[in-house]
């Protein structure tokens, strides 16, 4: 990548969560698969199960992105962290979803670099969590914090870990609105 980086421009791929959208998946019952068919919360909108419950759909968007002339694809994990999970009450699956969904971004990658042989490469996605480090979530208490700086640094290292197991290529933190977050 970093030789491609000196000689050309790399093209990084479009909008995810806009794609997921273009699938039209109106059934609660497709977002949960048969793996979460019983869960207790609504599943629906959690774009990053997808990974888990439709991975054909998750890779097949980032095959059309690479077709279109993307260079390197964002895994499906915007918010596949323990704490942005915990709004599904899905907390207790970051790694299985972290490595699914680097799996479907690395086989879309491989195929279209098997196709045409130009060089393709995975960017394990870090987005934001429901929870920042520096503000308060209580008018009344502005020193009160809904998380810990410790606590982000865990959250995203697990994930990180489980993208690199996965077969990302690189890291990609995006979308942060708090520094302190960002730093974690």
């Amino acid at each position: 990548l970093l030789e491609d980086l000196d000689r050309r421009i790399v093209v990084l791929d479009g909008a995810m969560g806009t794609m997921v959208q273009g699938l039209e998946l109106a059934d609660e019952a497709v977002w949960r698969g048969e793996r979460f068919k019983d869960h207790t919360h609504p599943l629906k909108g959690c774009n990053d199960l997808l990974a888990l419950t439709k991975p054909e759909a998750i890779e097949q968007i980032h095959y059309e992105f690479l077709r279109a002339g993307a260079d390197i694809v964002e895994t499906d994990t915007f918010t596949a962290t323990s704490l942005a999970l915990a709004d599904y009450a899905l907390e207790h699956i970051v790694r299985d979803l972290n490595l699914a969904a680097a799996q479907c971004a690395r086989r879309a990658a491989d195929r279209a670099e098997a196709e045409d042989g130009k060089p393709r490469w995975v960017a394990g996605s870090i987005g934001p969590t429901t929870k920042t480090a520096s503000l308060s979530p209580d008018v009344n208490d502005p020193g009160a914090r809904a998380v810990t700086f410790r606590q982000l640094v865990e959250t995203f290292g697990e994930q990180a870990c489980a993208l690199i197991e996965g077969g990302v290529d690189l890291i990609l933190t995006e979308t942060h609105i708090d520094t302190l977050n960002c730093k974690a």
